[in-house]
């Protein structure tokens, strides 16, 4: 006779989150599904998820993926190279702690409070720009820049996004054994080739699926857009929210079919990270 299961009285560990991600994740996630397709009568239509190739919904859509890959870019170049300098070999471990225990809190600062952070700042009376009004001369704003622009919004997304590269690189570097490198060297190898043949390799698949991470992690964020320019600039994020609630637009089906098409953009992009998730994940064996 067969062995019989038993029920693991560790599932019982698990209802709870499954509880909580039904009723906050699923169901709201299909609602808008549902919605995207519905119109204000009442029945099933596609007029909405066609509206989403017109103006300013389409100019909406390519803000959102300009802001999310100019920050994922950045944010994965001086992430890494940051990430790198604290953890390599001749570094004093303190400082990797630090490092670590910053971007941990910076990664999750977002918001109203950096919006406001960054107005106190940067803004056209922040500390910063008086500072190099009164003492350098220079008014940045009188040479183009602006925080309440979309090059403001990159720059404050900037701030959350290295520390969430540095977190999600960490792991992949420290996978670089020691070993490696000496075996390179000792066959007579240089830095640049060790780098070019081992190392780069090893850090793409993990530097991609970092990349495409930081772009969800853009791409979705609202907050800290909307206290930064009190929509001034058109996101996908914030237009959606001006649908939902009504002060200025009232569709909340359009505002479901923005939802759906930022799914699209995300379910896309994960069909990139998984496959590069599961390469990566060999490498940390």
């Amino acid at each position: 006779m067969g062995r019989e299961r038993r029920f693991s009285l560790a599932w019982l560990g698990v209802l709870p989150f499954l509880a909580y991600a039904t009723a906050f994740l699923f169901l709201p996630a299909a609602n808008v599904l549902v919605g995207a397709f519905r119109s204000q009568e009442g029945g099933y239509t596609v007029d909405n998820v066609r509206t989403l190739f017109d103006e300013p919904y389409r100019t909406a859509f390519e803000n959102s993926i300009e802001v999310s890959l100019v920050t994922a870019l950045l944010g994965a170049l001086l992430g890494l190279l940051i990430a790198y300098s604290a953890i390599r070999d001749g570094t004093p471990r303190w400082l990797r702690g630090v490092l670590t225990t910053f971007s941990g809190v910076a990664a999750n600062f977002a918001g109203i409070p950096l919006a406001f952070a960054f107005i106190a700042t940067l803004g056209t009376i922040g500390i910063v720009t008086q500072f190099m009004t009164e003492q350098l001369g220079v008014n940045p704003y009188d040479h183009g820049f602006s925080l309440f622009s979309k090059t403001g919004v990159e720059v404050v997304y900037l701030y959350f996004q290295i520390p969430l590269m540095i977190l999600v690189i960490a792991p992949a570097i420290d996978g670089l054994r020691r070993e490696w490198r000496e075996a390179a060297s000792s066959l007579g190898a240089s830095s640049f080739q060790f780098w070019r043949y081992v190392g780069a390799p090893i850090l793409f698949p993990s530097l991609l699926s970092a990349i495409v991470l930081l772009f969800g992690n853009a791409f979705a964020a609202y907050a800290t857009a909307y206290g930064l320019t009190g929509g001034g600039v058109n996101l996908v994020p914030i237009t959606i929210g001006f649908f939902l609630s009504g002060d200025v637009l009232d569709d909340p089906h359009l505002g479901q079919a923005l939802a759906f098409g930022m799914f699209v953009v995300l379910g896309l992009m994960m069909l990139v990270y998984v496959p590069l998730q599961r390469v990566t994940s060999r490498w940390m064996r």
